[in-house]
C-alpha cells in the first residue's frame, strides 16, 4: 500500500518546502495539493466535507497547485507530486497542459494528475463553466491535453475546445503522460456511476473518498464492469482512496482496502501549522503506516 498526503497550504500554514520535504522524509508516496482559485462569498452549494455545508475558510486561502508542485519538485528528489484535484473545466487547457508537462519534466516523471469537474456551483460559474456540462467539458479538455503531451505537432477539434496542427513542449518524462486519477464520487453514492464512467473514459486511475472498504468493494466491481464493455483491462486501473475511513483500527482498515484492491491511500493532517505540521504528519505515519 501507498501513502499519500493531501496538503492544504495557505499563507499561514507551514511552507510547501517544509512539508514537502517532511512528507518525503517520512516514507510517504505522494504529496498532493488542492486547487480553488475563487471562492464565493455567497453560495447555496453544500460543501460534503462538514457537517452544516459550509464551505471551509481555509480552502479561500489555498496556494496555487502547479506553483506549489514546482517548488516541491525543487527540495525533494523521490516523493510523487500531484493535484489533488485540478479543477479542469474551470482552466485553458492549453495552459493546463504545459504546465502539467513542465511539472513532470522538472520533477524528472514525479507527477500525478489529480483531475474532477468541481462541486461548487456557484465556482464554476463564475469561472465561466455551465455546472450541467462540466465533466463533458472535463473529458474534452483531457482529451485534448493528451494530444499535446503525446503528438509533435499537436491538433484537436472537439465540442469545447479545438486547435489547428501547434508545437507544444516539453512533453511530459511518464509516458504517454502522467497518470490521470479521476477524483470523484465516494461514500455518499452521489455521483459513482458518473466517476466510473468517467475513469473508464478519460482516467488510469479512480480516486473516490471518505468510503470504506465496504462501501468500494460493489463500486469496483461496476468499474469491473465498465472496463470490459468498454474493453479496458481493470487490471490497470489505479485505485486512490481520498479521506480513508480508519474505525478502530487504522491497520485493519488498511488490510481491508487492499483486500478490495486499493493501492493508494490519501491522508488528510488536520493543520499543517507552522508549529504542528511535523507532529501531524509524523502522527498520520505511525497510525496508518
Amino acid at each position: 500500500m501507498k501513502f499519500g498526503v493531501f496538503s492544504l497550504l495557505t499563507d499561514t500554514s507551514a511552507s510547501v518546502e517544509a512539508v514537502a520535504r517532511k512528507c518525503e522524509d517520512l516514507g510517504y508516496e505522494a504529496f498532493l495539493l488542492p486547487e480553488h482559485p475563487i471562492t464565493p462569498v455567497s453560495h447555496h452549494s453544500r460543501y460534503v466535507g462538514s457537517s452544516d455545508g459550509v464551505v471551509p475558510e481555509p480552502l479561500s486561502f489555498i496556494i496555487d497547485p502547479f506553483v506549489g508542485l514546482g517548488i516541491a519538485s525543487a527540495v525533494t528528489s523521490k516523493i510523487k507530486l500531484g493535484t489533488g484535484i485540478c479543477l479542469v473545466p474551470e482552466r485553458d487547457p492549453i495552459v493546463t497542459a504545459k504546465e502539467v508537462a513542465t511539472v513532470d519534466f522538472v520533477s524528472s516523471g514525479r507527477f500525478l494528475f489529480g483531475i474532477g469537474a468541481g462541486w461548487l456551483r456557484e465556482e464554476l460559474e463564475i469561472m465561466g463553466v455551465d455546472f450541467k456540462q462540466r465533466w463533458e467539458v472535463t473529458i474534452d479538455y483531457i482529451r485534448a491535453m493528451k494530444e499535446l503531451w503525446t503528438t509533435p505537432e499537436s491538433s484537436y477539434e472537439g465540442a469545447f475546445v479545438k486547435f489547428p496542427p501547434v508545437k507544444s513542449f516539453p512533453k511530459p518524462v511518464q509516458k504517454p503522460h502522467p497518470p490521470i486519477i479521476v477524483g470523484a464520487g465516494g461514500g455518499n453514492g452521489r455521483g459513482n456511476d458518473r466517476a466510473i464512467a468517467v475513469t473508464v473514459a478519460i482516467g488510469d486511475e479512480w480516486g473516490p473518498s471518505i468510503m470504506t472498504p465496504e462501501q468500494l468493494k460493489p463500486e469496483l466491481e461496476e468499474l469491473h464492469k465498465a472496463c470490459e464493455q468498454a474493453g479496458r483491462d481493470y487490471r490497470k486501473i489505479g485505485i486512490t482512496i481520498f479521506a480513508p475511513l480508519p474505525g478502530d483500527d487504522a491497520h485493519a482498515a488498511i488490510r481491508e482496502y487492499e483486500k478490495a484492491g486499493v493501492h493508494r491511500v490519501i491522508l488528510f493532517p488536520p493543520t499543517l501549522a507552522p508549529d504542528k505540521y511535523a507532529v501531524e504528519l509524523e502522527d498520520l505515519a505511525r497510525t496508518w503506516m
